[in-house]
């Protein structure tokens, strides 16, 4: 099984992603301590300090919309920034962030007391009565899902003890109430979206080997989407799609875990299900209004309300999971698509703020939100996704290391009980660059010209896999120490055997400019240049005439000299004969202006 470095020994070092993890950080520390602890405040009865007379709202910085106390899912965002805060505190050894942390998980900890010693949430223990009862509450188990997530994660990747003592105590809490349902509603504990619950017991379990953990993951285990998974039957459509990807991560920890076939069978019928019999819009979502849409059905869907974030994020940790298993590239493909078209795609570039859905209609615009005034679920994922990068990028098992995807960044790791360092860069960046390939190929004004350096503190042999993307046009060009080498290509990966002591490769990969139609409207394609989605600068689909299976044939490409992450424009082009001729630049890219992504065929 491939194994991910730890996020302390891998660091994403420039680039676009960069660029938007330090988008985030910035976001991350602006945010006020006392207003992200308020509805935990509020719950456990402690005065927020400075607050207990508002005279003037629009001053007192607290958090509204789904964090405002009115909202029954108030308190989840704390967990996101908990979880984001101690990814960024070990990948990029932020001691502000954790200092920022280590606060909060104290101030938890002093509401944890205030509220009996077992409870931590932003919300009140009756909420679960509730759910025993016909009335309706919205997700009590999701909201207390990220408090727990949170606390586990400022163990896992900062250190704080604390954090883990706080959630083994809520452990204690769940116990309890799983037990005191048990006779009356067995089936409550399925229900407030608790799809996530489950991997965080698995994990638990991990950390501690406690057995408490255990009969937890028994009593979660039986969820109905999983029996009808099991048995291959359809048990998706129309069905809410963030509420069931979490649970597919339940199953791949328990597999992981437990090593039964049962959860192996689930979590590969959940991908079958998702997205190789549905289909999905070029950026990857799969869904219309936080609903799975029916397969291969996805123009009659194009909408406002298309490919909800918090989907993207889950899915990309769902295809991680299974490209960890199997080394099958289909996962990183996705895995990339995604990074580009929903996490950069669906984040303000200027602001860092989300959008809750990426509208695809013809004319459509992105709604982004706020800083202190929405605090959608998709924005406490947009905060966790900032983050994720590190562990995306370099795998090893046994003499192996892969490269699953391009994006500059360094790691230190072990194979084969030597440490080695890695890193890749854009080589793009360098303005006095020697080009070694061709020119007419891209050179160095490509983005997907990258190099590789590898450092070992003594000779060390191994087997290097660069994933050869699907949207790869024509072979590779690789330089290893300034000489040209030809590599063999197997199972969609590039691969070198060598010893390796002080290298240095360099790598071009020329992408397709392509076209990628609607299952349900074939005469209706996006435009894709590699991976990236383009978006057509303009208010309605007026149609393109010109050959879709040659999308050269009607597009010219734009390069000039910028002062941003790519001294040359990248993946920017302008079509020619047309009626009108329109520009096309990267979705991601596109930020307050109206824009198309589908086009019909004249």
């Amino acid at each position: 099984m491939l194994k991910t470095p730890n996020h302390t020994n891998c660091r994403v070092t420039g680039g676009v992603f960069r660029d938007r993890m330090e988008l985030n950080k910035r976001y991350l520390k602006e945010l006020d301590t006392v207003c992200l602890m308020q509805n935990h405040y509020l719950e456990a009865g402690i005065i927020l300090p400075d607050r207990q007379v508002i005279s003037e709202p629009e001053k007192a910085e607290l958090h509204w919309g789904w964090e405002s106390p009115a909202c029954q899912l108030r308190g989840h965002f704390l967990g996101h920034w908990m979880s984001a805060a101690a990814m960024l505190s070990a990948s990029d050894g932020d001691a502000e962030l954790r200092a920022k942390l280590v606060k909060i998980v104290d101030e938890l900890e002093r509401c944890q007391q205030r509220n009996g010693g077992k409870w931590v949430g932003s919300i009140p223990e009756k909420y679960f009565k509730l759910m025993e009862s016909e009335e309706y509450i919205w997700s009590p188990q999701y909201t207390m899902h990220k408090t727990l997530m949170g606390l586990v994660d400022a163990y896992r990747f900062a250190g704080i003890q604390k954090a883990l003592d706080i959630a083994d105590r809520l452990a204690d809490w769940y116990i309890e109430w799983a037990a005191s349902v048990e006779k009356t509603a067995p089936f409550t504990v399925f229900k407030g979206e608790q799809g996530g619950m489950l991997e965080e017991w698995c994990i638990l379990y991990e950390l501690t080997n406690d057995p408490k953990y255990r009969k937890l993951m028994d009593i979660y285990r039986e969820n109905g989407l999983y029996h009808k998974l099991e048995q291959h039957r359809e048990a998706l459509t129309d069905d809410h799609a963030n509420a069931s990807i979490p649970l597919s991560h339940g199953a791949a920890r328990m597999y992981d875990i437990t090593g039964e076939e049962r959860w192996k069978i689930i979590t590969d019928e959940f991908w079958r299900q998702a997205v190789t019999e549905r289909g999905m819009f070029a950026t990857t979502g799969a869904n219309s209004g936080e609903f799975w849409v029916p397969p291969h059905s996805m123009g009659s869907y194009l909408g406002d309300t298309d490919q909800e974030f918090c989907t993207v994020y889950n899915m990309v940790r769902l295809a991680d999971f299974l490209y960890r298993r199997t080394g099958d590239t289909v996962y990183a493909d996705y895995i990339e698509r995604a990074l580009y078209n929903g996490f950069l795609a669906q984040q303000n570039m200027h602001s860092g703020m989300p959008a809750y859905f990426l509208p695809l209609s013809s004319g459509s615009r992105k709604k982004w939100g706020s800083k202190r005034h929405d605090f959608w679920c998709c924005h406490g994922t947009m905060v966790q996704a900032q983050t994720l990068y590190p562990q995306l990028i370099w795998y090893t098992e046994d003499s192996t290391l892969t490269v699953a995807q391009y994006i500059p960044s360094e790691a230190e790791l072990d194979i084969g009980g030597k440490k080695i360092k890695v890193s890749q860069c854009t080589e793009l960046k360098n303005l006095n660059n020697q080009v070694f390939f061709d020119e007419d190929e891209g050179g160095e004004k490509s983005r997907w010209s990258i190099r590789f350096d590898i450092k070992c503190d003594e000779p060390t042999f191994f087997t290097l896999w660069l994933r050869m993307p699907k949207w790869l046009n024509g072979r590779p060009q690789l330089i290893i120490d300034g000489g040209s080498v030809q590599a063999d290509i197997a199972d969609n990966y590039l691969t070198i055997s060598r010893t390796w002591h002080n290298d240095t490769i360099q790598l071009l990969l020329i992408p397709t400019l392509y076209t990628e139609p609607l299952a349900d409207m074939p005469e209706t394609a996006a435009l894709l240049d590699g991976p990236i989605v383009l978006a057509g600068m303009t208010d309605k689909d007026a149609g393109i005439t010109g050959d879709f299976s040659a999308p050269e044939s009607f597009l010219h490409r734009r390069t000039t000299h910028e002062y941003k992450t790519y001294v040359w424009k990248q993946n920017t082009y302008v079509t020619r004969n047309q009626p009108v001729n329109i520009e096309f630049k990267p979705l991601y890219e596109v930020t307050d202006e109206v824009y198309t992504v589908y086009f019909s065929k004249k």
